[in-house]
């Protein structure tokens, strides 16, 4: 180990003691997190400077990564429990059970309808920016990820409406509390929601057990808050070591190669931002007011580039900064993990589509082609988690649907991470949105929070 790297990482120790100072110091979580966020910006071009001067650069960020990587896997570690006992727990204090299909149509709704809203929004973006897949060079990175993808395009390709659907259903409640397959949230939420309305129906034969069973779950519910309000607290070094690691590993090569890419995603992205906005105000929801609340989850989730990481974040934000009931908090926040995400699901696959479908000749803007194009991606974002994982994934089933190769995708694999950070935080954003926009729709037929729901005060 050389000195040099040992004295990089030492810096970085010390930079977390006035952090620590600044969060002790404030209620919010707020403050702390843009201060980690600024840290990391900093210590993470200090580290590419460092890397010019011959410092062992992988040996501090394997280090970082032990605190950013372990503060992701606390979060995913949460994320079952919270999901059961939250929506279990909305579920036995419900007394009408009408109202809980009615909060699953109205957040998928505002989800599958962004999606759509999104996929318009990459064709028009792509088109502008006159976006095509010629000239992209495919390098050796570009190819092995060619192979990876023909490999997996066959899971996904022949996969019908039915056998997507099918796989949110639980089989082995233990296996999806492990979190083993794709479709694992979705899971838990279905058995969450079977296992609440059979606690009341215990209630109606047997009010005593009933109550027992509530009693039950009050105490769960209590108990799993409060581990997740003690890794929460670990939020702003969190983000400082994430974004340490992201600046550090970026290449701005890559980045300047397929920068118009790069600058039309982003473009593409901001749009749907505004469009969430626009939703919100017409709704009567203060925009400003929203995002300055739901800023420090936006930058978790550029950070860890994680939907699923972002729940317990999503859902505290959403009860004791939006003030969306617990029941309507969990299920966006536990939808909006895996259905209808507006970047890797919309906006995504659509700017690959029309990258493909220029130099092959196609009018994008034929109304029947455009049709087709939304149809399918509002669908494949439905089910994109029955199959395996993020954007790209989304791009193996709408491409081919549309009769397009997904050479594409491999093509891109250098700007990817940059561009999926952006893209996780539309995902999220998306998800809040749609609690909040339920929560102004059907809020009086929902349960009040209670201060047991909090997670976080202040």
């Amino acid at each position: 180990m050389q000195l040099s790297a040992f004295l990089l990482f030492a810096f970085y120790l010390l930079l977390l003691w006035p952090l620590a100072r600044w969060h002790r110091s404030r209620q919010s979580l707020a403050p702390a997190v843009f201060a980690g966020l600024l840290l990391g910006v900093l210590f993470g071009g200090l580290i590419h400077l460092a890397q010019g001067w011959g410092v062992d650069s992988q040996w501090v960020l394997g280090w970082v990564g032990l605190i950013g990587d372990g503060y992701v896997n606390l979060l995913h570690l949460v994320v079952m429990p919270l999901v059961l006992v939250s929506i279990l727990g909305a579920v036995v204090r419900v007394s009408d059970t009408r109202s809980l299909g009615k909060i699953s149509a109205s957040v998928l709704a505002v989800l599958l309808g962004t999606t759509a809203v999104a996929a318009l929004i990459g064709v028009v973006i792509a088109s502008v920016f006159g976006l095509t897949a010629e000239g992209l060079v495919e390098g050796a990175r570009e190819a092995a990820r060619v192979d990876e993808l023909n490999v997996r395009i066959g899971e996904v390709s022949d996969l019908s409406i039915p056998e997507i659907l099918t796989a949110f259903i639980p089989r082995n409640i233990f296996f999806d509390l492990a979190g083993h397959r794709d479709t694992s949230v979705i899971a838990v939420v279905i058995f969450a929601v079977l296992l609440g309305l059979a606690a009341l129906g215990v209630r109606k034969e047997n009010p005593e057990h009933g109550a027992a069973i509530e009693e039950f779950v009050s105490v769960a519910q209590a108990w799993v808050m409060k581990l997740v309000r003690l890794i929460m607290a670990f939020t702003p070094y969190g983000v400082m070591a994430l974004v340490t690691a992201l600046i550090a590993k970026s290449s701005w090569a890559d980045i300047l190669n397929l920068f118009s890419f790069v600058v039309a995603s982003f473009v593409a992205i901001a749009l749907m931002f505004i469009v969430h906005g626009l939703l919100l105000l017409v709704n009567g929801v203060n925009p400003v007011s929203f995002f300055a609340r739901v800023w420090p989850v936006l930058v978790f989730a550029f950070s860890s580039r994680s939907s699923a990481a972002t729940i317990p974040l999503n859902v505290e934000t959403q009860i004791d900064k939006l003030g969306n009931s617990p029941a309507i908090a969990n299920f966006s926040a536990s939808f909006g993990a895996t259905i209808g995400q507006n970047g890797c699901a919309g906006i995504y696959p659509a700017m690959l589509a029309v990258m493909v479908a220029v130099p092959m000749g196609i009018n994008v803007f034929d109304p029947v082609w455009l049709a087709s194009l939304v149809a399918v991606v509002v669908i494949s974002s439905f089910g994109i988690a029955g199959v395996g994982g993020g954007a790209t994934f989304a791009a193996l089933v709408v491409l081919p649907t549309m009769g397009l190769p997904v050479t594409i995708a491999a093509l891109l694999i250098s700007v990817e991470p940059l561009i999926d950070m952006a893209r996780t935080a539309l995902n999220v954003n998306g998800a809040m949105t749609a609690g909040t926009l339920t929560q102004h729709w059907l809020g009086d037929e929902v349960p009040e929070i209670r201060e047991e729901d909090r997670v976080i005060d202040g």
